[in-house]
């Protein structure tokens, strides 16, 4: 079991306990008994019960109250069990890793005819766009002050064919609020937007073995750009500018995605549309924090430390990925293909944020080819190649674009571009020197 499936079943004992036991300890002994024990989850909780002197026990099992049913709307977040019943608006598969192991989970968007709410199931099954389903034992949570539905061990999900739902078209409380691209962030849950489509490409797909093409690409204004995926046929075209009513947002890796549903309306627009220059999408990172991550970012700061992993590197010539003592974590051990990366952290003085500079770049800041990096390490080590690029960029000032993806060690921005900045060192005392006296 992992963390998410966890929370509810500690809720239920911090309850049986009624202080007998602090969330921490209780969820130590959960993930002992379960995990490295591999007892049941019945048996666990009633170990856990009976250590700590409580109550609870009833013919060998937990006691538990009947799951309550609920509209979407009515959930709160602190649900421990719960029914839950309505349509899958959005439905897909995530392969994650979990304790060194992959798992398959699926997410999406639950509807009913009061909202919808995104969903986890934290197993491997098939939930179809479309269909409706029940919910039987989720618990919920919040996070970005949005409610979840989950299901995890003691739940489960079941096919509900005779159910009907029509899904409001301003499911979720309100009308879809009109929005600039550059202010939809990955708490956004439906906008609607005005920009000018800067790409379309179809993708051909299988749903429920039938083929189906669904279209994505790029829609910008003069704010940001977004990426979009279309799932009918608008008829869209590169170039043209649009009026997207309706829309949902989905987010991968903290960057704000499109989504074009059943329930959305697209129309031209005459809007005239001036496609987001640099300077509007400038950022701090006091602002890309709140956003979370996005397309196209410009950040302007000092290079305040060059961390592991930086220097001369080895990629795993079949997916990309850095490879440690000549092993790749997918595909074992592979003859590694040499690269040069810095991996920084930038301060612009509304805070920090890590970014990471690809070979050309770091090969244009540092004046060190891969050659000479591949040379200097066979004739000294890598580390002298990390340190020899430390003392090139330390304190540095650049201006660095590309992506921001969001993960739960915080917002990184992958550099499509870097600047060197060069400083006025007497200007920038005197502006400091001024800002001091006017402030005395």
């Amino acid at each position: 079991m992992e963390k998410e499936e966890f929370a509810p079943v500690i809720k239920e004992l911090m309850t049986q306990l009624a202080g007998k036991a602090t969330e921490g300890q209780v969820a130590k002994d959960l993930d002992r008994f379960v995990n490295t024990y591999g007892v049941t989850l019945t048996a666990a909780k009633n170990g856990i019960l009976k250590k700590y002197g409580a109550t609870g026990r009833s013919g060998g099992s937990f006691v538990s109250g009947n799951a309550i049913i609920k509209k979407i709307t009515e959930l709160k977040g602190t649900e421990m069990n719960v029914d839950v019943t309505g349509k899958a608006i959005f439905s897909e598969k995530k392969e994650i890793t979990a304790r060194g192991v992959g798992k398959t989970i699926v997410s999406g968007i639950l509807g009913d005819d009061t909202g919808t709410i995104p969903f986890t199931v934290w197993n491997d099954m098939e939930i179809n766009k479309g269909e409706c389903y029940t919910f039987r034992g989720a618990y919920t949570k919040k996070w970005n002050d949005q409610v979840q539905l989950n299901i995890g061990i003691r739940g489960k999900v079941e096919p509900a064919p005779d159910a009907k739902f029509t899904v409001p078209s301003n499911a979720g409380g309100s009308t879809a609020p009109v929005l600039k691209i550059g202010a939809i962030t990955e708490k956004t849950r439906n906008t609607t937007v005005t920009g000018k489509l800067l790409s379309v490409d179809p993708r051909n797909i299988t749903v429920k073995g039938e083929p189906k093409t669904v279209y994505g690409g790029l829609i910008a204004d003069d704010t940001g750009k977004i990426q979009y995926t279309a799932w009918n046929d608008f008829k869209l075209e590169t170039g043209a500018t649009y009026t997207v009513k309706n829309a949902y947002i989905r987010s991968w890796k903290g960057i704000p995605q499109l989504n074009l549903g059943d329930r959305c309306e697209v129309a031209r627009s005459d809007a005239e549309i001036k496609v987001a220059a640099d300077k509007n999408t400038r950022r701090t990172v006091a602002e890309i924090m709140k956003t979370g991550g996005g397309l196209d970012f410009e950040l302007t700061g000092l290079i305040v430390d060059l961390r592991s992993g930086s220097g001369l590197i080895g990629r795993c010539p079949q997916c990309n990925r850095t490879v440690l003592n000549g092993e790749c974590r997918t595909h074992g051990k592979v003859e590694p293909i040499m690269d040069l990366r810095l991996k920084t952290t930038i301060d612009d003085g509304t805070g920090a944020i890590s970014v990471v500079i690809g070979r050309a770049d770091t090969e244009k800041l540092t004046g060190i080819s891969l050659t000479d990096a591949q040379k200097m390490a066979a004739d000294v080590s890598t580390t002298a190649v990390e340190n020899k690029m430390a003392a090139a960029v330390l304190t540095k000032q650049i201006t660095v674009r590309g992506n921001v993806m969001s993960d739960d060690f915080g917002p990184q921005l992958n550099a499509r571009s870097v600047e060197l900045k060069p400083v006025d060192i007497t200007a920038a005392a005197e502006k400091l020197y001024g800002e001091v006296e006017a402030n005395l």
